[in-house]
């Protein structure tokens, strides 16, 4: 697509939402950094442009904040991903599953998700290691690969693993082949885990997790460090 395929935003019969949407695309670009006054200035004749704005986000689009992103300041916002094309008949209907979250729906996620981050297992105010920063948790909308087909479902993340895992997918049929594949006592010692909904990591798998993580010439020294006798 090419910006001479889309109208302008500067067409005044269009809503405000689905002029906000052209701008985005034609003015400041996917992956580019735009501040809140940009926006305003575009838009002087709407008060509340930045709801506007955030009405996006229910038909896909990604738009980020220093929330998501702290490498924004908190005037700035980056657009990350364009959603669906508004500005053609039919596309700008809300679906019920991309509506808004509401409170009650937020804590019974949190609770389903046991208030943990389903990528990295931590918890709501638990300090990272290096223990500087500590974890702020959020409902993300994942893409899920299911046996009927592609979906998107909802699932606690923190912000790190959110801001890191932009785009991320997951494969529920890949889980469910690799399943089948299991012998009999791989597929009970899973079963406990996910009944526990928990695993325990050995020492040695916390120490490769930590050496995997290490720069090269770090690994180097831990390398030598294990072929001495």
């Amino acid at each position: 697509m090419t910006n001479a395929d889309i109208p302008s935003w500067r067409t005044s019969t269009k809503g405000t939402m689905v002029r906000c949407a052209l701008w985005l695309v034609t003015e400041v670009g996917v992956g580019s950094v735009f501040t809140k006054t940009q926006l305003r200035e575009a838009f002087p004749e709407t008060s509340q442009i930045d709801r506007r704005m955030r009405d996006l986000r229910v038909h896909g689009w990604n738009i980020a904040t220093n929330r998501e992103d702290p490498t924004l300041s908190p005037h700035e916002h980056r657009f990350v991903e364009m959603g669906a094309e508004v500005w053609k008949p039919g596309q700008a209907r809300v679906k019920p599953a991309a509506a808004g979250i509401s409170a009650p729906q937020r804590r019974e996620i949190l609770e389903r998700d046991d208030h943990l981050c389903r990528v990295c297992g931590i918890a709501a105010g638990e300090a990272y290691d290096g223990g500087i920063e500590t974890a702020q948790l959020d409902i993300a909308r994942r893409e899920v690969l299911k046996p009927g087909g592609k979906t998107v479902e909802l699932v606690i993340e923190c912000r790190r693993c959110r801001i890191g895992g932009r785009g991320r997918q997951t494969d529920v049929n890949d889980v469910l082949s690799r399943l089948s594949k299991m012998s009999g006592v791989e597929r009970e010692l899973f079963t406990q885990w996910v009944a526990a909904d928990h695993r325990d990591f050995s020492a040695m798998e916390r120490l490769w997790g930590q050496y995997r993580s290490l720069p090269s010439e770090s690994r180097e020294t831990v390398r030598a460090a294990v072929r001495r006798p």
